[in-house]
This record gives C-alpha cells, structure tokens and sequence, in this order.
C-alpha cells in the first residue's frame, strides 16, 4: 500500500471515490450527474442568449400554432388557465411548507428542512436566472394572456418538476409500494401538462419550458446530493431514489447519530 504522505494526490483521489469515506463515492458521482445535467441547460441558455436560429424558428413556429389553437378553442384556455393556477408555483410551495411541518411532527426534522429549502429557494433561482437573460415574452397580434416579466426559463416549469419531484422524494416512503408507481406517473403527467399550459397560453416559448425542466432537474440533483451524502455520513442504508429519499422511521437523535459515527 502507497505511504499516503509520500502520494498524497493519489491519497486525495482515493479518498473522494472511497465508498466508506465521507463525501466520498456516493457524493462524487451525485455531483457528477447534478453536473451532466446542467450541461444542457447551459447550451440552451446560450442557444436563446444569442438567438440560434433553429432553435428561433422552432419556438415561434410551435408559439403560433398553439396560439392559433387557442384562440379557436375557448374551453382549451380555461382548462390551461386552471392547470397554471392550480399546479402553479405558489401551489407546490404552500405544500411544501404543509408537508415539512408534517414531516417535522414525525419526527424527520432533516428531511422537512431539506423539502422546505429545496422548493422555496428554487424559486429565487428561477427569479435570478430570469433577471440575468431577460428574455421577452412571445407576442402575438390576438394574445390569450399577456404577461410583462421576463420568459427564460419557465418559473412554472421550473417549479412544477421540483414541487412533484421534492414531494415524491420525500413522501414516497409513506405511501403503501403499489401506490408509488401511481404517484411517480401522476407526478409526470403534471409536468407536462404544467409545460403545455404554459406554451398553449402563449406566454412562454417551448425552450423556456424546457429550460425550466433543465434547471430544475440540476437543482434538484444538487439538492438530493447534498441530503444523501448527509445519510451516508450517519452510515444509514441509501435508499432507491424510486422510493424516496428517507425511511419512514423516525431520524436518529443527535447522541444515537454520535455513536453511530464512533
């Protein structure tokens, strides 16, 4: 075995891809998919930033052929309507702060303050990335709904994959197993929809909601690694992410998470 002080790079290397080392393997590879997603969404960011012509036609041309839709189909724009309030951002945060209470009183205080900081700060990030762009709205000669804020990315779709995506994590482990696969399907069609609605009514571009879909999935990886790299430091078991971030027994207190360590 290589005398760590005499390799202390190649000791450094082994540690961050130990599996029994804090912040080692599990954390390593997290931050690595967190980083492959964001690749993407850098590439659309600078694809709408300096106005890549495919990407340009795609966006107005899908824009016009939805908004010609709607305009034909008055009950489609009260469904859209609803579908943006109901599953809004304002929605997913108001279940957040409701479900991390909740998890809270079950004793879970670690997994309530990540669901609470993971939804409520996604949508400061969403305020920030939308400041920095400021891209305009899509604008039509008959608009359906016109809004005056910046478009890139999508806050609704951002905050939709995060709010199902944060919720699942967190209360899947107490929903009975043949129910989860239900929720996790409930949970996508929400999505999509959310980014339909959102193009239908004509006050985002098909690459804004994708651009959400994108930051969201990073912020959400960025967060979920952090949360399990903290179980993995306590040597809890790591669970499949299909069913949830944490079991639904109560966390250690602090004394039984000290000797766990020892």
């Amino acid at each position: 075995m290589p005398d760590p002080a005499v390799h202390p790079r190649r000791s450094a290397l082994a540690a961050r891809f130990d599996p029994d080392a804090a912040g080692g393997l599990r954390l390593t590879l997290a931050a690595l998919a967190a980083f492959l997603v964001v690749v993407p969404f850098a590439l659309a960011l600078l694809a709408v930033v300096y106005g890549w012509a495919p990407l340009h036609r795609v966006d107005v041309d899908v824009a016009n052929r939805l908004n010609t839709q709607a305009l034909q189909h008055p009950w489609l724009v009260t469904f859209l309507k609803d579908v943006s309030t109901v599953f809004g951002p304002n929605t997913f945060r108001a279940l957040a702060v409701l479900g991390a209470l909740l998890l809270w009183w079950r004793k879970a205080p670690r997994l309530a303050l990540w669901l609470a900081l993971t939804v409520l700060l996604s949508g400061l990030l969403d305020d920030v990335v939308k400041s920095t762009v400021g891209r305009s709205r899509p604008t039509f000669a008959h608009p359906v709904v016109t809004l005056t804020s910046f478009s890139f990315p999508s806050g609704h779709a951002l905050g939709s994959i995060v709010g199902v995506r944060a919720l699942l994590l967190a209360g899947l482990p107490w929903l009975p197993a043949a129910w989860r696969r239900l929720a996790i399907a409930l949970g996508v069609v929400i999505v999509l929809l959310v980014g339909y609605a959102r193009v239908g009514l004509g006050v985002h571009y098909v690459s804004d909601v994708v651009g959400g879909w994108i930051l969201g999935a990073a912020w959400l990886a960025a967060m979920t690694a952090g949360f399990r790299a903290w179980q993995h430091d306590l040597r809890k078991p790591e669970r499949p992410l299909e069913a949830g971030l944490e079991s639904g027994a109560p966390e250690p207190a602090v004394g039984t998470t000290t000797a766990r360590k020892a």
